[in-house]
């Protein structure tokens, strides 16, 4: 199974800025708990490399990945940190070249269909939309995504994304996974509101089986 029919399998992606790496063991098994042990960890913050690496080499079981990766620098801290993939709000050739000279698998962000036909070019495999619902939501995906279907490419909408909207946006065939920052917001990690990020893990969970029909 690739990475990203691992994301696919999960179907949402935390998606987290962590400001104090001293959070990162405790995040991950609060996800963990929730039966989510999957988070894209965005390079916004200074504590983006260390909170990789803490939870690569201590929680094996979690999918960590790197997210708001911008150069080909932040492809080699995330890859030397642990991370097993990494995604981007938008597509750099060259970072993508430097990835995939690494090995590292990444999915560039994308709104346009010229956004869309560049990623294929370079052979990605999933693309990130976003801002997804500022963009317009699942209904401009549905568009745009639909003159693509036959290439395989898969979808990873991220903003605005919500536990009320999921349903919506699993029920689109050319997702994979989403990205959502309301499981584990910057707020509670910072609070230390672990069971409240451990509950909305769980609730995720159960959307996306009662979403896909999964006891």
């Amino acid at each position: 199974m690739s990475i990203f029919d691992s994301l696919s399998a999960h179907a949402v992606v935390p998606v987290i800025a962590l400001d104090d790496p001293a959070a990162a063991l405790p995040l991950a098994d609060a996800l963990i708990e929730g039966g989510l042990p999957v988070a894209e960890i965005t390079f916004r913050t200074p504590a983006a490399r260390a909170t990789i690496e803490a939870i690569a080499k201590a929680r094996p079981e979690m999918l960590i990945g790197a997210g708001t990766v911008l150069s080909e620098a932040q492809v080699d801290e995330a890859l030397d940190a642990g991370a097993r993939f990494a995604l981007s709000p938008g597509l750099d050739r060259e970072v993508l070249a430097h990835a995939a000279a690494r090995g590292l698998p990444f999915a560039p962000g994308i709104m346009t269909p010229t956004d869309l036909q560049a990623a294929l070019r370079a052979d990605c495999r999933m693309v990130k939309f976003f801002p997804a619902m500022p963009a317009g939501g699942p209904s401009m995906l549905k568009n745009i995504a639909a003159p693509y279907l036959h290439t395989g490419i898969r979808f990873n909408p991220t903003g605005g994304v919500t536990l009320d909207n999921l349903a919506e946006w699993l029920a689109l065939k050319e997702v994979a996974a989403v990205g959502g920052t309301w499981i584990a917001t910057r707020a509670d990690i910072a609070a230390g509101n672990f069971a409240r990020i451990a509950e909305n893990a769980r609730a995720a969970v159960a959307r996306v089986a009662a979403v896909r029909g999964k006891s």
